[in-house]
């Protein structure tokens, strides 16, 4: 096995090196305390490997994302929504027996308690809908906490998620929940739940956006996921906790955030072309948002699939919305302009699911909850990986003490 080598005060010690599938380098620094006394320091983990995992593999500088080895434009072409959770849960595409028994127990489960109806109507009204939805994920846990059968609680999990989500959709238009069961499929009858009829079109659009979004690596909230879950509290509240993590406006909320920037241009005149030029303007203050990414340095490979869907159900659906338009213009300008072109700032896919979720009517606010539908079995995923891998350890990472240095404390009379 190749080493690295760290020499420090005058020591050297040997560092593994762990190279993975895809050929990613990693130095495994998990002694490195025990034997030098000296932690790595890492803010926001951009350099560290917390995990070895076999779920989903980034490379941004190709824009190459895959799912268990399968790309993703074939996984987004090919397959419904629940192939790509179970295999993202289970490690392998389902045969027609093993999908039809998936589908079968997610029917099973799929109820919610009535009592949980109730409970959501007693939250408050102004309540954000992502803070919502964890309280009733976590509230799972007063019907189903006895169990220790991991898979049941995953089949119950996804099966109730759909009805959730499309439970806060009704409350927010004030319309009347409608149980779910009234169409097969998993996306059918969650459209159906949604609203109220079935439509080959949205759930077409659906299932391509939910696919795009099951998994995503080590992100923030599947970081979360794991962390919380290696504590051994149960998949519910650990659901729960990565809901919280998605909300934030730097991770899940990054599509509300696009509507709210082409409402801002409609409400300023609707010129995106005067936009784009304020956002090349460093001192403006202005972003142009859903635009770049973190990871992919190159087109983000979701973007190139979802910008077709979006492109159809635009058309499909004859929507007449100015703030769709605007992010047409803004899509066309942006990828013609050198000034984003030589920086790599292509619209990626939270500009093209937004666009998506106002066309379908969906509330700015329930984006998130939208793009938590499709997370779902990729944090369901990331727990399990984590519980059953044997070198698992509850999570505890270290840090660099800058505070104050030993001092007594003085009676409050001297003070």
């Amino acid at each position: 096995m190749d080493k690295a080598t760290l020499t420090l005060d005058g020591t050297t010690y040997d560092l593994d090196v762990v190279v993975g599938s895809e050929g990613e380098v990693g130095i495994d620094i998990s002694k490195l305390r025990s034997t030098t006394r000296a932690i790595t320091l890492d803010p926001g983990y951009t350099s560290t490997g917390s995990c070895k995992s076999a779920i989903t593999f980034i490379d941004g500088e190709k824009g190459i994302l895959s799912y268990r080895g399968y790309p993703i434009e074939q996984c987004a072409e090919d397959s419904s929504f629940e192939e790509i959770a179970y295999l993202i849960i289970w490690g392998e595409l389902p045969n027609a027996q093993q999908l039809a028994q998936f589908k079968g127990q997610l029917k099973e489960h799929e109820a919610i308690p009535a009592p949980l109806v109730a409970q959501f109507d007693a939250l408050p009204a102004a309540l954000h809908p992502m803070a919502a939805l964890s309280s009733m994920v976590v509230s799972l846990t007063g019907y189903y906490d006895a169990t220790d059968d991991f898979d049941l609680d995953v089949i119950r999990l996804i099966a109730k998620f759909k009805a959730l989500v499309a439970l806060g959709y009704r409350r927010s238009q004030g319309l009347d929940f409608i149980e779910p069961g009234q169409a097969d499929g998993y996306v059918a009858d969650f459209v159906h739940m949604m609203y109220g009829k079935g439509d080959a079109v949205t759930e077409e659009a659906l299932n391509k956006l939910l696919i795009l979004h099951v998994d995503h690596e080590q992100n923030c909230s599947a970081s979360t996921a794991r962390m919380v879950g290696s504590s051994h509290v149960n998949l519910y509240a650990t659901v729960s906790a990565a809901i919280c993590a998605l909300w934030g406006p730097l991770h899940g909320g990054a599509n509300q955030a696009v509507i709210e920037m082409l409402e801002e241009i409609e409400a300023g005149g609707g010129d995106a072309d005067e936009y784009v030029e304020r956002a090349k303007d460093k001192t403006s203050g202005v972003r142009l948002m859903g635009f770049g990414h973190r990871v992919y340095k190159n087109f983000d490979p979701r973007a190139r699939i979802i910008k077709k869907a979006a492109d159809e159900i635009l058309d499909q659906l004859d929507v007449d919305d100015p703030s769709l338009q605007i992010a047409k213009k803004l899509e066309r300008r942006a990828l013609e302009d050198p000034y984003f072109v030589e920086r790599k700032l292509y619209p990626n896919v939270d500009f093209y699911s937004g666009i998506i979720y106002r066309a379908l009517g969906i509330p700015v606010e329930m984006f998130t909850v939208m793009f938590a539908l499709g997370r779902l079995p990729g944090w369901i995923a990331q727990t399990k990986e984590w519980l059953e891998d044997p070198k698992t350890r509850i999570h505890r990472p270290r840090q660099i003490y800058t505070g104050a240095t030993r001092r007594d404390v003085v009676p409050l009379s001297e003070r």
